[in-house]
């Protein structure tokens, strides 16, 4: 599995949080971690994502960008996700 780290600048808006992560679900990411910060001067926020799947990453951020809050997505990382079993 292959895991990615996003930094999604959104408008400040109640539903955005929501509909980033439906997005996410749908298009067969899973998230391991999520923060999100509101910008300074108000009406913008922040939320950095690190997701994992077998799928490619441009299945996520095409979609993403579509959203009408959403207005920039910036690929912070992309590592391969090794499992060790004994």
């Amino acid at each position: 599995m292959r895991e990615y780290q996003l930094n999604i600048e959104a408008r400040f808006r109640p539903e955005v949080l929501e509909r980033i992560l439906r997005v996410t679900r749908h298009r067969g990411f899973q998230v391991n971690a999520i923060s999100m910060s509101q910008v300074l001067g108000g009406n913008n926020v922040s939320i950095e994502i690190t997701v994992n799947s077998q799928r490619p990453l441009n299945l996520l951020c095409s979609q993403l960008i579509k959203l009408a809050d959403v207005f920039d997505i910036e690929i912070k990382q992309q590592a391969a996700k090794q499992s060790i079993v004994m």
